[in-house]
C-alpha cells in the first residue's frame, strides 16, 4: 500500500475530527460537547484535534460550514422553477424564503430533525461581545441582500429594508441566541405570516444623518495590482477586481456599512463589498456559515434576475486589503476605492467610506 503523503494524512486527520465532532454536537449539543470526548471517538490525542481547530467553537463553525459546503454541491432545488423577477409577486417571494428557512426546522415527532437543529444551536456558541456584534451586522447584511432582491420585483424604487428586517426578525426568533425549533411555534405559520408582511405599509427612507458630514474621498492615480479571484457568496461564481466600479472593504463590526455603497453608486457600476475581519478561524467561518445559510435560501425563492447586483466576496486572507495597501485590516475597518482603466482613482477611509467612494466622479480625479 502506497505511502500517505503529509498533506494526506493531514486531510484525513481533519476529516475524522470532523466527523467525530458532528456526532459529538449532535447528539450532546454544544455546551454538553466535550474536546476529549470528540478526539475519542477519532482515535486522536487532545492536542491531533487543537492542532487542526484551536477552539471548540472554531471546531463547531467548522462542523456547520462543512454541512453548508456538502449541502451546496450535492442538493438540487426540488419543485417547479422559480419565476422570473417580473411574475413573481413579492408575497409568494417572500413566502418561498420563509419557507426554504424553516425546513430545517422539525415537524412533531421527527427525531432526526430534532438532532440536526440540535447540533445547529446557538446557545451558549455566540456569548461574547465580538461575536453578539458581528452576527447583528451579519443580519444587517442579510436585511440589505433581501431587500434588494425584494426591490428588484416589483417595488423598483421603494427602500424594503425595514420589511427585510422584519422578516428575519420573524424567522430568527425573539434573539439572537433563540433555539427557533422552541420559540416559533408552528412554521407553517411562520412562513404564512411571512408572505403576508408585503402588505404591511411602511414608510421606509434612506437618510443616514452622518453622510453629510462624510470627508469626501482622496482623488489618487495609483496602479495597482487586482489580487486573485475571489468566490461571489451570493452567486458562488469567480469575482474579479480590475473592473471599473467601487469597492468597500469593511470589517465584520462595520457590515451595515454596506447600504452607503449600494445607494450611491452610479448606474453601471461594478459594486463589491469585501469582509474582512481579524480572526478568520472563527469569525470569518461564522460569516461563511451565516452568508452560505442565507444565500440558499435566498436561490430557492428569487429568480437569478432579482439577485442582489452587489457582489460580496470574504476576504478572510486579506489578499484584497493588502493589494490596496490597508494597513492590518481588522473586524473595525472601513475603506472604500473607486476603480476606473486599471487604477485606483479614489480612495477613503473611516466612517463613510463606502458612500464618499461611490459618490466620487472621476472626472474630478488628477
Amino acid at each position: 500500500m502506497a505511502r500517505l503523503t503529509r498533506a494526506q494524512q493531514q486531510e484525513r486527520t481533519r476529516a475524522a475530527v470532523l466527523a467525530s465532532a458532528r456526532a459529538e454536537f449532535t447528539q450532546r449539543g454544544y455546551v454538553e460537547a466535550k474536546v476529549d470526548r470528540i478526539a475519542e471517538r477519532a482515535e486522536l490525542t487532545r492536542g491531533a484535534v487543537y492542532s487542526n481547530f484551536p477552539t471548540k467553537r472554531a471546531l463547531y463553525l467548522a462542523v456547520l460550514l462543512d454541512l453548508v459546503e456538502h449541502r451546496a454541491t450535492a442538493e438540487t432545488p426540488p419543485g417547479p422553477p422559480v419565476p422570473s423577477a417580473a411574475t413573481a409577486s413579492a408575497a409568494e417571494a417572500l413566502g418561498a424564503f420563509a419557507r426554504a428557512w424553516l425546513e430545517q426546522l422539525p415537524l412533531s415527532g421527527d427525531v432526526a430533525a430534532l438532532q440536526q437543529v440540535r447540533l445547529r444551536e446557538l446557545a451558549g456558541v455566540f456569548d461574547d461581545e465580538p461575536a453578539h456584534t458581528a452576527l447583528t451586522q451579519v443580519t444587517r447584511l442579510e436585511a440589505l441582500l433581501l431587500a434588494l432582491a425584494l426591490e428588484s420585483g416589483g417595488r423598483a424604487g421603494a427602500r424594503q429594508v425595514r420589511r427585510a428586517e422584519l422578516v428575519l426578525r420573524l424567522l430568527n426568533g425573539p434573539g439572537p441566541l433563540a433555539d427557533p425549533a422552541l420559540e416559533l411555534g408552528d412554521p407553517f405559520d411562520v412562513a404564512h405570516a411571512c408572505a403576508h408582511l408585503d402588505a404591511l405599509a411602511l414608510a421606509d427612507t434612506w437618510d443616514p444623518p452622518h453622510l453629510p458630514y462624510v470627508d469626501p474621498a482622496h482623488p489618487c492615480r495609483d496602479a495597482w495590482t487586482a489580487p486573485e479571484e475571489l468566490p461571489d457568496l451570493i452567486t458562488g461564481r469567480p469575482v474579479g477586481f480590475a473592473e471599473d466600479g467601487v469597492i468597500a472593504v469593511l470589517g465584520t463590526s462595520r457590515l451595515g456599512a454596506a447600504e452607503e455603497i449600494v445607494r450611491a453608486a452610479r448606474p453601471g457600476d461594478r459594486v463589491t463589498v469585501a469582509v474582512v475581519t481579524g480572526d478568520p478561524v472563527e469569525t470569518g467561518r461564522l460569516v461563511r456559515l451565516r452568508i452560505g445559510d442565507f444565500t440558499h435560501c435566498l436561490r430557492r425563492a428569487f429568480p437569478p434576475d432579482a439577485w442582489p447586483r452587489l457582489r460580496l466576496v470574504l476576504d478572510d486572507r486579506a489578499q484584497l486589503a493588502t493589494a490596496l495597501g490597508i494597513p492590518a485590516p481588522d473586524d473595525t475597518t472601513e475603506y472604500a476605492v473607486r476603480v476606473s482603466a486599471g487604477t485606483l482613482v479614489a480612495r477613503a477611509q473611516g466612517r463613510g467610506a463606502a458612500h464618499a467612494a461611490a459618490i466620487t466622479t472621476t472626472a474630478t480625479t488628477p
